[in-house]
């Protein structure tokens, strides 16, 4: 069976990264794969950025409420 143990570390000088759990039995064989967080360019966002941004998105449902009676009242016309 396999288990996993998933944490994050600061790498220390030299490339060292270390784990530490009590769940780790002394002697065991394991796999350890290292994904490296890439910090954002300057031009890229973040999705949730773009949250509430474009048209049709909404903060409140007060907003919702008041796009649909516009939206309504301009096929009425």
């Amino acid at each position: 069976m396999l288990n996993g143990l998933r944490q994050k570390a600061i790498v220390k000088p030299g490339g060292v990264v270390e784990i530490c759990s009590p769940e780790l039995p002394a002697g065991a064989t394991v796999e350890v794969i290292v994904l490296l967080e890439s910090p954002l360019k300057e031009s890229e966002k973040p999705l949730t950025s773009f949250l509430g941004s474009a048209r049709g998105s909404f903060t409140t449902p007060e907003e919702v409420d008041k796009f649909i009676r516009q939206e309504r009242d301009a096929w009425e016309s």
